[in-house]
């Protein structure tokens, strides 16, 4: 119904989605044409005495464009209404029954209310009111010239015209309204998942301030007791330990006042440390008390705190969509290190973990019986948009998707080493 697309106009119910609404208009212009062209010239001749020559050109100016309102319906309204005045005024040079109407046949009265339909899907209220206006105006100064006085028939034209403008101007400002309401809904969806996305992406900023100010807190205390540990120290040296110090201390600063910038109303500092892998097992014994037989293989060995951080909140997150959308099914979490391919040119790091990986997989067999509707519990995230994120965060993998037999499947792949981490 949207009248120009970049330029060009459409034709109407150009945009639905079903290709036979789509060709309805046609289909239905291209009827009326057939039907009314040959239906006019015989009822002009044969019933009213008007000359074949004039009721052919009537007849074509009535029915023709009606194909062209399809598309351009106010051009095509010009060419008719036109056409039917001049057929009412050409109907006054010859003599018909009383019994028959007049100023418009009834097979004018069919092609123009089709096309006021058309107009009333295309075209404003301003313009419908105009073209209301003047049919009324037509009809009611052709009623003066009447040849066997006026009655209300006569004003068929006008309220039949008048019902299919108003009936394809609701019709169209119905579609308008549920286009801009979905629209709308989707750029709410599309807002709504970036507000998420950032809302993710700040908690995990808060949980790593404390990581990070555990190793600068380290640096810093490190650095300022190095003169009473090492008494040996050249004067050079202390002082670039005293400027280590003074560094990581404003460092320190500067996440702290980061951390106030990150924080909500609504976020209260954590006096708890960050969880890692010691404390999946906790959280899997806790899943496990809800009703779900939860199958746990552990690993003990010893990863980057962010590392251990983002597997720890994968598996919170998997088991609580478990607990939300799967009640009471079987779920295997594993825990395991892998080795790859060496770094760059097959050389291994200094510590002898080139190319080692965090494998985590949580995997849910389908629920005894189908829920009737989710669980509701207090989520620790968003879902797969926080694991993904986590992931993103230390460089590694995520897959995860429903198994044929209808359970899930969430693996992550988080690399150890520290290249692969940066």
């Amino acid at each position: 119904m949207t009248p120009v697309e970049e330029g060009r106009p459409r034709a109407l119910l150009a945009g639905a989605s079903r290709r036979w609404v789509r060709l309805l208009p046609w289909a239905v212009a291209f009827v009326l044409c057939v039907v009314l062209l040959p239906t006019t010239i015989v009822v002009l001749t044969a019933d009213y005495g008007l000359n074949g020559g004039v009721a052919s050109a009537l007849a074509v100016a009535q029915s023709a464009p009606l194909l062209l309102a399809v598309v351009r319906p106010l051009h095509a309204w010009y060419v008719v209404f036109a056409a039917d005045v001049a057929g009412a005024l050409a109907l006054l040079g010859v003599d018909f029954e009383q019994r028959l109407l007049w100023p418009f046949p009834p097979m004018e009265l069919v092609g123009y209310v089709a096309l006021c339909l058309a107009l009333g899907l295309r075209e404003r209220r301003r313009t419908l009111v105009l073209v209301w206006l003047a049919t009324a105006g037509a009809n009611v100064g052709l009623g003066f010239a009447a040849p066997h006085g006026s009655g209300a028939k006569e004003l068929l034209f006008t309220i039949l015209g008048g019902v299919a403008l108003l009936l394809g101007g609701v019709l169209r400002e119905r579609y308008e309204v549920q286009r801009r309401l979905v629209e709308q809904e989707t750029i709410s969806e599309a807002e709504r998942g970036r507000r998420t996305l950032l809302e993710e992406r700040a908690r995990i900023a808060r949980e790593l301030h404390d990581v990070v100010a555990h190793h600068m807190s380290v640096i810093t205390v490190q650095a300022d007791t190095a003169e009473y540990r090492l008494a040996t120290l050249p004067p050079d040296v202390r002082e670039e330990f005293t400027s280590i110090a003074a560094t990581a201390r404003e460092s320190l600063g500067e996440m702290r006042r980061l951390l106030g910038v990150l924080r909500n109303e609504e976020a209260h500092g954590e006096l708890a440390p960050q969880p890692g892998l010691a404390q999946i097992g906790q959280l899997v014994e806790a899943t496990a008390r809800t009703g779900g037989p939860v199958e746990f293989t552990p690993c003990d060995a010893e990863v980057p705190e962010a590392v251990g951080l983002s597997a720890y909140r994968i598996v919170q997150e998997a088991l609580a969509n478990v607990v939300r959308h799967a009640p009471g099914a079987a779920t295997h979490v594993s825990l395991s290190v892998s080795r790859t391919a060496g770094g760059q040119g097959g050389e291994q790091p200094a510590d002898g973990r080139g190319g080692e990986r965090l494998t985590v997989l949580v995997v849910n067999d389908p629920p005894p019986e189908p829920p009737a509707g989710p669980l509701e519990v207090g989520g620790t995230g968003h879902g797969l948009v926080g694991m993904r994120e986590r992931v993103r965060l230390v460089g590694g993998t995520l897959d995860a998707g429903p198994l044929p037999d209808g359970g899930f499947r969430v693996a992550a792949q988080l690399p150890l080493t520290e290249e692969e981490l940066t």
